[in-house]
């Protein structure tokens, strides 16, 4: 071979029929051929693949695209069928509405509260001194329970010892002579309070001592017109009508509000309480009220009943709501665990001592002292 061979003409057979010149432009194999041969399907190259429809794309592939790459509106082969969508399963029903319960435990509290009604009624009726006790046992338990909840949430340290033994007296001096007594032995326990403070450092003394005195009003003073009502010839009768109109005020406003409620009554305090409770409170009590004045109280009369039932479900209502105001400012839920069903014996007190005054005074309006 020599160099000239570099630029020569190629041989016959090879790029085509000699002395030809140079092979035309156009395909590689001759008409005969073309017609007998099945081009191959051109697979695009998508620089996309793999991109999620909202995903933003460079420069270079949309170029690409433009120059040439056209997409598939089918399958790109034959044996490739588009797959039919996945059927949607049915929504799910419904689930049925639950039925409202109750926030506490009712067969515990039903227990605990028909036990305490059997010690109370036997106490009441077979000597009176006894529930006297038991009303003093009620103040010491109820004063132990607010001071430790004081001290446990807000470190206030209201002295306990003088407040139980002033307590307790209270209840007795109301009870062997009268308001008179009670007077001054609420005043005697305030002075205990202030002196027995002064035995510790004088940081926290005035917010000590404040507590102190509202304590002892609250609690046992309020609880000694109980005995007080106990002092008259009908007195049992009078106690247990004041704690049957309380309990079944209480008890009308839960059921009534249970099944009824949908207006809140003071929401800020006791979401839980509703006006149609109230309603049923009030209801409840008057009708209690007219039958405990007309055949237990001697001299008593069934319009006086309706009154006395109203005013017991307003008081009744009123000692709840300050009492969970007060359990909100602590930020507990009850006062104590004494009491299955029921929290503890504040938590039973609450509406029972507001109310003791209030059926106190309307009983010597009706029907005298006794």
């Amino acid at each position: 071979m020599n160099d000239s061979s570099w630029g020569a003409p190629p041989r016959a057979g090879f790029w085509g029929p000699p002395d030809q010149g140079p092979a035309p432009a156009g395909p590689a194999y001759d008409g005969h051929e073309a017609q007998q041969t099945r081009p191959m399907p051109i697979v695009p190259d998508f620089p996309d693949a793999g991109r999620d429809a909202d995903e933003p794309s460079d420069g270079d592939d949309r170029n690409d695209r433009d120059q040439g790459a056209a997409r598939l509106s089918g399958p790109l082969f034959r044996d490739e069928m588009p797959q039919e969508p996945m059927a949607t399963p049915p929504p799910a029903a419904p689930e049925p509405p639950q039925k409202k319960r109750a926030g506490r435990d009712l067969r515990a509290a039903i227990g605990v509260g028909v036990g305490l009604g059997a010690v109370i009624v036997a106490s009441l009726f077979i000597v009176k001194a006894v529930f006297v006790g038991v009303i003093a046992v009620a103040v010491v338990v109820g004063l132990w329970e607010l001071t430790s909840r004081l001290d446990e949430r807000k470190q206030i340290k209201a002295p306990l010892v003088p407040l139980a033994v002033g307590g307790a007296a209270m209840v007795v001096a109301g009870y062997v002579r009268g308001a008179e007594g009670a007077w001054v032995a609420m005043a005697l326990t305030a002075l205990a309070v202030l002196v027995w403070r002064m035995t510790e450092p004088p940081e926290g003394y005035l917010k000590d001592v404040t507590a102190g005195v509202f304590a002892a009003f609250y609690v046992p003073f309020l609880a000694t017109f109980v005995a007080m009502m106990l002092t008259a010839d009908d007195g049992s009768w009078r106690v247990l009508t004041f704690l049957v109109l309380t309990v079944v005020s209480d008890t009308g406003a839960y059921a009534v509000g249970w099944r009824f409620g949908k207006h809140k009554l003071a929401p800020r305090i006791s979401p839980g309480k509703t006006r149609e409770g109230l309603l049923g409170a009030v209801a409840f009590a008057m009708a209690a009220g007219a039958l405990c004045m007309e055949f237990l109280i001697d001299d008593g009369a069934w319009w006086q009943g309706l009154l006395l039932g109203l005013a017991v479900a307003v008081s009744a209502t009123l000692g709840d709501l300050g009492e969970s105001m007060i359990k909100r400012d602590l930020g507990i839920k009850d006062m104590g665990t004494l009491l299955p069903g029921h929290g503890g014996i504040m938590d039973r007190l609450d509406s029972l001592l507001p109310t003791a005054p209030v059926v106190w005074l309307l009983m010597v309006v009706f029907v005298g002292t006794g």
